[in-house]
């Protein structure tokens, strides 16, 4: 049977699909909102696991994979750009530095909730104001965590990354791979 998968992110559905894990998609659509001096990876792992809730009464005894990625940068949690503005002061801030990727991971079941998270360091090259501004315009930091698509237009200034490349595309897959294969779910 189909794992849920509690996110309409088409980057993690992209990356199930590659790894051939069956899933089938219903988003969570909660109000993704930090607590006041919150650990970064416990707000991942807090928004996956209330994810994963959120859509447990309507899929009871199946497993379900939710997931939640924040990019964090001098103790700063940066999540997806209200606007172009916000877009360009995160991108400034990431420009010529080294931020974490975290993805807090949740799989709930019959009888079980598992929570981890993974994180990877990303380095970002030096950017124009330029380049930040065309950037914006093709539209694509918009609804990503950070304002980058590391897999997109974005790539081109990714010096280096230290961990799961798949982690900062939205999903770090050997860990879901292995949660799952821990539970049976395979």
């Amino acid at each position: 049977m189909p794992i849920v998968l509690a996110s309409a992110s088409p980057r993690r559905q992209e990356l199930l699909k590659n790894a051939g894990i069956d899933f089938v998609v219903h988003p969570a659509n909660i109000e993704e909102v930090g607590r006041a001096n919150e650990n970064p990876a416990t707000l991942a792992e807090r928004m996956a696991r209330e994810k994963a809730r959120a859509v447990e009464e309507s899929f009871t005894g199946r497993c379900i994979l939710a997931a939640d990625t924040v990019v964090v940068i001098d103790d700063n949690v940066l999540g997806k750009p209200r606007d172009s503005e916000d877009a360009a002061r995160m991108l400034r801030m990431l420009s010529g530095r080294e931020h974490r990727v975290i993805t807090g991971v949740c799989l709930l079941g019959a009888g079980f909730e598992d929570v981890l998270s993974e994180t990877t360091a990303v380095h970002f090259s030096p950017l124009t104001n330029a380049e930040i501004r065309d950037y914006i315009a093709t539209g694509e930091p918009m609804d990503k965590a950070g304002a980058y698509a590391i897999q997109g237009i974005a790539s081109r200034w990714i010096s280096r990354i230290e961990g799961d490349y798949f982690n900062v595309v939205g999903l770090p897959v050997a860990l879901v791979w292995r949660m799952l294969r821990e539970r049976g779910a395979l």
